[in-house]
């Protein structure tokens, strides 16, 4: 039998604003001691992520660029452009 998987559940914020993450919610994320998260807010929600988990999702974001694609050298060169039809109108 596989272990249930916990995606909700309710908790409460402590003494000086700490919030305890219950072991089963802990397991099903994957969260171990002395993990680094990352915390931010989104619409009116708090978010934790692994920094690990971040950072995968941006390879993936990313990997359909060449290598030899230079995001700078793409934004100057449309700032560029862009400011040159502005001088021409």
């Amino acid at each position: 039998m596989m272990p249930k998987i916990i995606t909700q559940t309710e908790v409460q914020i402590g003494p000086q604003g700490r919030l305890v993450i219950p072991a089963p919610l802990r397991r099903s994320l994957g969260f171990e001691s002395g993990d680094n998260l990352i915390a931010r807010m989104e619409e009116g929600r708090l978010i934790l992520e692994k920094t690990e988990t971040i950072k995968q999702r941006l390879k993936g974001r990313f990997a359909l660029l060449q290598p030899t694609t230079s995001l700078a050298d793409e934004l100057i060169a449309e700032r560029r452009e862009e400011a040159k039809r502005e001088a021409g109108e």
